[in-house]
């Protein structure tokens, strides 16, 4: 789906009157503002419900913007974005003196990325400037991947909704730091560790072995998180764990990605996820958002694999569950 030049325009004015648009990303759809404009930033963290020292991800239109926004641009910072943008990757520096403290949670640093959809590059160059966007959803909750689910998320209350069909990536962006000596991993996503590694020509650390204190988007302990209980399960607890429940638990459901066969039980549904991590990651938010609208008691995830390569859905899956499991 293609939102035609009227639609872009309009969205421009609504973004320069200091109103609110969503839009797509290749990661998620993202809750825009001008991120110049306080009052705008301030109306973002009301709608969401989001703590006020959340910082912000700053949307670009290009690489030559990060000049407006950091300080100073090291050459990492530079090899990343020659790497992988347009992409699913935040890149976090110190900021100029002129960047709003409630862009960047009133800390010294100021994340930036410049995302790969098409209809979000041209809104941001008609914009003309950076554009806050997290995620279309309410503080906490499962980020949409459909114009659909930020309908549903927000009803009325935006001012626009610039419709590009379902997400690609469907998982928000990696965030790398490197505003301090070494580059730190704040929240992993599709962009592995590995390949920032292999581009930088140094190792990558994360926040967790760094135990780094900087704030960014997605590290509340609980975050994506549907409101229905939800846990994860590893598969092989699975059969002991039903043979425990009692019709006060039930109805459930378990979304699975082993081809493992389970034995059946009344009131305990089954929903069938990817065994590829790609195509997981694409299907997880939808799935869950679906799974939240069924009066389950309860939803079951199966526990993914410990591969690099399904890290960041590690990281989205315990952040849903709050780590609870069972």
């Amino acid at each position: 789906m293609t939102e035609t030049p009227n639609n872009i325009a309009q969205a421009v004015q609504i973004l320069r009157n200091g109103g609110l648009v969503a839009f797509p990303t290749e990661t998620v759809y993202g809750l825009g503002a001008d991120a110049s404009n306080e009052l705008a930033v301030t109306k973002v963290f009301q709608i969401k419900g989001r703590p006020a020292d959340h910082p912000l991800i700053v949307h670009l239109a290009n690489p030559h913007q990060l000049t407006d926004w950091a300080l100073d641009v090291p050459e990492n910072a530079t090899k990343l974005a020659k790497a992988f943008w347009p992409g699913p990757l935040t890149i976090v520096l110190k900021k100029r003196p002129n960047v709003l403290a409630c862009v960047t949670g009133g800390q010294d640093t100021v994340a930036l990325r410049m995302p790969r959809h098409p209809i979000a590059i041209k809104l941001l160059e008609a914009f003309g400037k950076g554009l806050v966007a997290p995620s279309a959803n309410r503080f906490t909750r499962i980020s949409p991947t459909t114009a659909s689910a930020v309908r549903e998320e927000f009803g009325q209350a935006l001012d626009w909704v610039l419709d590009g069909g379902a997400c690609e990536v469907g998982l928000e962006s990696t965030i790398v730091d490197l505003s301090g000596k070494q580059p730190v991993i704040l929240r992993p996503g599709m962009i592995s560790a590995k390949q920032i590694s292999e581009v930088l020509g140094k190792p990558v650390a994360t926040a967790y072995e760094e135990k780094i204190t900087t704030r960014a988007p997605g590290m509340h302990h609980l975050h994506y998180a549907p409101v229905t209980n939800t846990h994860l399960i590893k598969s092989q607890d699975i059969p002991s764990m039903l043979s425990t429940l009692n019709e006060a638990d039930l109805p459930i459901v378990c979304a699975v990605y082993s081809n493992v066969t389970f034995p059946s039980h009344k009131n305990v549904h089954w929903v069938k996820l990817p065994a590829q991590a790609k195509t997981y990651a694409h299907e997880l938010y939808r799935t869950l958002r679906a799974l939240d609208q069924q009066h389950y008691k309860s939803i079951w995830i199966e526990a993914v694999p410990e591969d690099a390569e399904w890290e960041a859905i590690r990281d989205r899956l315990n952040k849903a569950t709050g780590k609870q499991s069972l």
